[in-house]
């Protein structure tokens, strides 16, 4: 895997890049604008172009972005899903302009009715945003959940329901969490655990759709249905449970990536990374 972390862009795109090599990052995921905000400010071109020039250099070897929190791709009010809808394209359209391939995001809160028509809503909602950015090269990736309130994608099969109603095939894929899954029921806390959530997520979705791994320990319990995330080994998942995803060779090249509780300190992200390398075989 390459190993990285969620990188903060406070104060532009041209820090991102020493800002991830300052962590020891191969790969990073960022927001492409304020994560609490519906708009953002515009980039100049030249911002988008230094921050492609110095991922190399940097050693950044793959980058994705993360959407809003804002957003619901079922919501039940108008205002909320045409802000949703307009929001994405925008983010679509800057991961365009900062070439990056990937926009992670979760599928979306039913909010009560129910969820088949929830997924139904989700997709058409992709649909509409993913033709109104036609033109761009970045694409979706669905992040499971644990499954907290009305959320959905806690199932595999959710994420396999919504992926087959998407039209764009070859711009969507998966981001899978792992204290998500965990949560929501999938038992990853050893070797023969997460060998067996692996042939469920083939069999339902398919290998070929996993296109980054969110790498978070668990502050909640197996099946609790609660997004707490924890730094790598400190949680219920548990060391063997990282040392079997850190050594499935099927994950090389794709984007391994902390969104571990940062306290103000990079040191953080420095730590969970050496954790993880040390497991590797």
């Amino acid at each position: 895997m390459l190993l990285g972390a969620h990188i903060s862009i406070a104060g532009g795109f041209d820090k991102v890049c020493v800002r991830g090599a300052e962590a020891t990052c191969e790969a990073i995921q960022v927001f492409v604008k304020n994560n609490n905000q519906w708009n953002g400010r515009s980039l100049a071109a030249a911002e988008c172009d230094a921050f492609k020039r110095d991922l190399k250099p940097n050693g950044i070897r793959a980058v994705i972005a993360h959407n809003i929190y804002l957003s619901n791709f079922c919501a039940t009010k108008p205002e909320n899903l045409e802000k949703t809808i307009a929001s994405t394209i925008d983010e679509l359209q800057r991961c365009h302009q900062l070439g990056i391939p990937w926009l992670v995001l979760h599928p979306g809160s039913h909010l009560g009715m129910g969820e088949a028509w929830g997924l139904a809503k989700a997709a058409g909602t992709l649909n509409l945003c993913l033709k109104e950015t036609s033109a761009c090269c970045s694409g979706v990736l669905l992040e499971t959940t644990s499954g907290q309130g009305t959320n959905l994608g806690y199932k595999f099969e959710h994420l396999a329901e919504i992926l087959r109603r998407v039209r764009s095939k070859k711009r969507m894929g998966v981001c899978l969490d792992t204290c998500h899954i965990f949560t929501a029921g999938y038992d990853i806390r050893t070797a023969a655990g997460w060998r067996k959530t692996m042939r469920q997520f083939d069999r339902i979705i398919g290998l070929d759709k996993l296109k980054a791994v969110h790498l978070n320990d668990s502050k909640k319990e197996l099946g609790s249905r609660r997004d707490r995330h924890e730094h790598i080994g400190k949680g219920a998942i548990g060391i063997e449970g990282f040392r079997a995803i850190i050594n499935d060779k099927r994950l090389k090249n794709i984007p391994g990536l902390l969104e571990t509780p940062v306290e103000q300190d990079p040191q953080d992200n420095i730590d969970n990374l050496n954790r993880l390398r040390a497991l590797r075989k």
